[in-house]
């Protein structure tokens, strides 16, 4: 199904295809802890920003593969582009309307990226 999705104050809106039960990984590396940050990781094409692209702010870090975008009026980070899946957006999925009709978790040790970052390679294809 098509979900729309965006940040807080609006200024940032998309559209994202993914299933009614989504599974998500939930990080324990520095950022996605301290965040509460979910990841629903999509392939580019089923994702399409609708406005906001002047008002989105990037930050960096460590290696600076991902980029991790937020509105700069509300500050919301409601996708980002991973630097597991460069290829793909990794949505936030409690940015979406209507709600997932299930949100099946899944832990990532983030902390172990390069150990561990296989296990999300194939979510964008």
């Amino acid at each position: 199904m098509v979900y729309k999705g965006g940040c807080h104050c609006g200024a940032v809106a998309f559209e994202v295809e993914a299933n009614e039960k989504v599974v998500v990984a939930s990080c324990n590396c520095s950022i996605c802890s301290k965040s509460g940050n979910l990841h629903l990781i999509v392939p580019k094409s089923k994702f399409k920003l609708i406005k906001g692209k002047d008002n989105l702010k990037s930050y960096t870090f460590d290696s600076g593969e991902a980029k991790h975008l937020f509105c700069k009026t509300c500050g919301i980070k409601s996708f980002y582009i991973p630097r597991s899946n460069p290829d793909g957006i990794s949505v936030n999925p409690y940015c979406l309307k209507p709600k997932p009709k299930e949100i099946i978790i899944e832990e990532f040790d983030g902390i172990n990226w390069e150990k561990n970052a296989h296990k999300l390679a194939h979510l964008s294809k």
